[in-house]
């Protein structure tokens, strides 16, 4: 998502003139992509959203995504195909999977941010731009599950619209909101879908990045108290357009903003809410202390923005003080507490700037 705003490009895909929501959304990636994949599952009258886990006894598993679909199989998923992100997050919890699709290689020599820990040459990848999904390379891994993430729900995040139903008819899909809500929901799903993956939530690593997670929050709590009145803009950019994200569409800022970040407000530019579009000319509409960048390969890097003279000219940016925003972060207590020190980080070394 190159910014969460679904258009034809979205935080994916970018197309001929401006950032569409999937660019916005996907740096590079559509927002407004997959059509809701009903295949492989089943709508559930109950909200629990428990899974069943199989196992290795070969029981039947079952889990209810955030569509309120539930994925089905015989046994435990073992094949398990997932969007970048999302392999990142389970593999955090000790669940593997054998292939990805969506940005995954490295980015002038060091790991894609969406990529996490994984070892991304040891798995196979379907596509890494918008639109690219390889269904015959997919069927051949024998897929027992597709899980990716929705921004928002129904549309399963990198899974392209026009080959859904191929793709969903292959394998049960799983689909987890990661838009308009808090940041600890997406966390939770997580957290409960690996658990149903034969995850083992009381090994000392999971602990341990919970632990550091929490003490994170507490952190960045205390941080953005302590310099209250800080104001805070996210943002991603393209050559044409510089885009101010909307808050609360985003669960990261949402669940940030909870702990007391005062966040400038963009406006709503188009029906998915997610950004407000400001040509280059101007940039400067909305004063910030501090400037959030997008940090994914499909949106514009602090080097390319230096081009923008508008950019330049920013209190913000003359006075140093922006930081990277990992706004497709993997939804894990390990992927993001380094997300909210750094955050906490900046907050406590910037000073509140002349208009």
């Amino acid at each position: 998502m190159r910014a969460l705003r679904p258009s034809r490009t979205l935080t994916p895909a970018r197309p001929a003139g401006s950032l569409s929501r999937r660019g916005l959304l996907t740096g590079g990636a559509a927002l407004g992509l997959g059509a809701v994949l009903t295949a492989c599952g089943s709508d559930d009258s109950d909200n629990s959203g428990k899974a069943s886990n199989a196992g290795s006894d070969g029981k039947a598993w079952s889990f209810k995504d955030d569509r309120g679909k539930t994925a089905r199989s015989d046994s435990t998923p073992k094949n398990i195909v997932a969007f970048i992100s999302t392999a990142a997050a389970l593999h955090d919890y000790g669940v593997e999977v054998t292939g990805v699709f969506g940005p995954s290689k490295p980015i002038g020599g060091k790991p894609n941010p969406q990529a996490g820990d994984l070892d991304v040459d040891k798995l196979t990848i379907l596509g890494e731009a918008w639109g690219q999904f390889n269904i015959e390379k997919y069927a051949s891994l024998k897929p027992d599950v597709l899980i990716s993430n929705m921004f928002p729900p129904p549309n399963l995040w990198f899974v392209p619209e026009e080959s859904s139903k191929k793709i969903a008819a292959l394998a049960p899909t799983i689909g987890i909101n990661g838009a308009r809500a808090s940041l600890l929901e997406p966390l939770k799903r997580y957290t409960d879908l690996a658990a149903s993956l034969g995850a083992d939530l009381e090994s000392e690593k999971v602990r341990a990045a919970k632990s550091r997670f929490q003490k994170a929050e507490q952190r960045l709590r205390k941080a953005a108290k302590a310099n209250g009145g800080l104001k805070v803009l996210a943002m991603t950019g393209d050559a044409q357009q510089m885009y101010v994200a909307v808050p609360d569409s985003y669960c990261d800022l949402n669940y940030f903003k909870d702990l007391g970040v005062e966040f400038v407000e963009g406006k709503k530019s188009d029906e998915w809410g997610f950004w407000e579009f400001l040509s280059w000319e101007n940039a400067n509409k909305y004063h910030a202390d501090l400037i959030m960048v997008d940090n994914r390969s499909s949106a514009l890097n602090e080097q390319q923005l230096a081009k923008k003279p508008t950019w330049t000219k920013l209190p913000a940016v003359k006075a140093g003080q922006t930081v990277p925003w990992s706004m497709e972060e993997r939804y894990s207590y390990a992927g993001y507490a380094p997300v909210l020190e750094q955050l906490a980080a900046a907050i406590e070394k910037s000073k509140k700037l002349k208009r």
